[in-house]
């Protein structure tokens, strides 16, 4: 799955991932390869990127959307700084 994290300022992050797990305004939330398509509100919390099943990178946010389609997710966030 191709992921994007866009932030007001700049591009933070393009590439191939395995899956995302991300904080929801409801509940903490995860989106793998192939999900169907989807749009949510995010919350502050953190965000973990898997880039595999063994290797995964993680970021602080301060909320914002993502959108899941045709295989891409592309999370628009108010700010992010990687943990």
């Amino acid at each position: 799955m191709l992921l994007e994290i866009l932030t007001p300022e700049k591009k933070l992050y393009t590439g191939e991932v395995y899956g995302i797990q991300l904080p929801g305004v409801d509940g903490s939330f995860e989106v793998l390869d192939r999900h169907a398509p989807l749009i949510a509100a995010l919350g502050k919390g953190k965000m973990k990127v898997l880039k595999d099943k063994s290797q995964a990178s993680h970021y602080t946010i301060d909320g914002g959307f993502v959108e899941v389609l045709n295989n891409k997710a592309t999370v628009l966030v108010e700010g992010a700084v990687a943990v």
